[in-house]
């Protein structure tokens, strides 16, 4: 939009009201489309209040959705009666094309890849998608626009100025239980290592930012890309981290894993997903269990911390799942004990080549928006003790146990806010149930997360 449209954003992370900010723009210089960018959980619960609440008021104002969301369920975005087009996908060219359409009516928009809206009959259209584009070939980000722009790099275990990017978008993978896939295609491109150390020199330079989290759902693609960057970004001193895929890393020379840790590369983020090679093989993952080990064991020569996710509870026998990863875990631990684990209960999305281990129907996902904003399907997005027809209550409980002692026997590098004593006692009360394999009730772990946990300080609205 830069240099093309009058625009203003506003962040609901930092509006204590967001309707507000919006009727003072109105007031200033009314707008002509109205677009949020939504994902489900507690960022649907806003958008649905937050739009509501503009239809109200300005009626006659084209409220355009789009972000991961609305491209999965274009359908049931439409349903809302506050939403009247639905941008997916990768959103940069449809939504220009859309602005200067935007009086057309449904003649000029159906030439419009990437865009779903309702006819004159109440019927939903959808274009073709829209093939995807590096964001190399987009200007850059106007990090001038945003509001106190200032606020935005975090504290984290990282640094004291964390602030993220994204080099790239998609993934050539169609792991069946991604939505990625239909959000890029089954496709990747990303922007060259020159532009990409170009844009953190940037952000060091004009906001201080000491750390970077890179938001790719697949950062290192190619190796002699990785290689490139790590050496162009080596000077500015910054730590970082990102998400990967383990076969693909697992190829890379001594070298060009020496040259990351040396660019500051602290931690990636790694779907294993399972530890059982038959459940990989459902998923689609292209991947076998004994590839994450032998990744666990190289990457700790070289002291980059592996975060390894696992999705436990598998459809077909959640039980067997359960058992299966808690016993391949504890193997990943034992070859790496810095290994990080991130435990999650499976919970679908929509995926073109079919979800798996569910089939088509078996989950009745919510018809509307509204629906989506309510507490149990907002839990379900952040599988948060998600309520599924084949996850019995008792072994989503034992995948909550587990996790739990997991978590206290190896408390995370990632929480600055806990002190060491804190860590320390945690790390003796959940040793014992680890050492035996006693996950059941783990009550006492529960009661001292709850008094260790640091207070958040109370914020006053200004």
């Amino acid at each position: 939009l830069e240099g093309r449209e009058d625009y203003r954003i506003v962040d609901g992370n930092l509006e204590t009201d967001p309707m507000t900010a919006i009727d003072d723009i109105m007031r200033e210089t009314p707008a002509r489309a109205f677009a949020v960018s939504v994902m489900p959980g507690p960022q649907m619960v806003a958008a649905v209040e937050t739009t509501r609440k503009f239809r109200k008021a300005y009626p006659n104002v084209p409220v355009i959705w789009g972000g991961y969301f609305p491209s999965l369920f274009p359908e049931t975005t439409l349903n809302a009666p506050y939403v009247d087009f639905v941008v997916r996908g990768q959103g940069e060219d449809t939504f220009t094309e859309l602005l200067d359409a935007l009086d057309g009516g449904p003649s000029a928009w159906r030439n419009i890849a990437g865009l779903s809206y309702r006819d004159d009959f109440g019927l939903t259209v959808s274009t073709k998608d829209r093939a995807i584009k590096s964001p190399g070939e987009f200007p850059w980000m106007p990090y001038h626009r945003l509001p106190h722009a200032q606020q935005y790099p975090a504290r984290t275990f990282l640094g004291n100025r964390t602030a993220v990017h994204q080099a790239s978008f998609g993934c050539p993978f169609r792991c069946s239980f991604c939505g990625v896939t239909e959000l890029a295609g089954g496709r990747q491109k990303g922007e060259r290592p020159e532009r990409t150390a170009a844009i953190l020199a940037h952000l060091k330079q004009e906001y201080a930012v000491d750390s970077i989290q890179f938001y790719d759902n697949n950062f290192f693609l190619r190796e002699d890309d990785a290689l490139e960057l790590a050496q162009r970004i080596a000077p500015l001193g910054l730590q970082w981290w990102c998400e990967g895929r383990i076969d693909i890393v697992l190829r890379y020379s001594d070298a060009t894993w020496r040259a990351l840790k040396k660019s500051g590369c602290r931690m990636i983020f790694f779907g294993a997903e399972s530890g059982d090679d038959q459940v990989l093989r459902e998923m689609n993952k292209q991947l076998s269990s004994e590839e994450t080990l032998a990744l666990a064991s190289r990457i700790r020569e070289f002291g980059i911390v592996p975060e390894f996710s696992f999705v436990i509870g598998n459809p077909k026998d959640p039980a067997r799942d359960l058992a299966t990863n808690m016993r391949f875990i504890r193997e990943v631990k034992r070859r790496n004990p810095d290994s990080e684990i991130i435990v999650q209960h499976y919970t679908p999305v929509p995926h073109p080549d079919g979800m798996y281990g569910v089939e088509d129907g078996a989950l009745p996902f919510p018809k509307s928006p509204d629906e989506w904003a309510q507490e149990e399907w907002a839990k379900f997005a952040e599988r948060k003790n998600p309520s599924l027809p084949w996850l019995p209550k008792e072994v989503r409980r034992k995948i909550d146990a587990f996790e739990l002692v997991l978590a206290c026997r190896w408390p995370t590098v990632q929480d600055t806010k806990m002190p060491g004593w804190a860590r320390a006692l945690l790390r003796l009360l959940g040793s014992w149930r680890y050492a035996l394999g006693r996950y059941e009730w783990p009550w006492e772990l529960r009661l001292a997360r709850r008094l260790l946990k640091p207070r958040e300080p109370k914020v006053e609205s200004i």
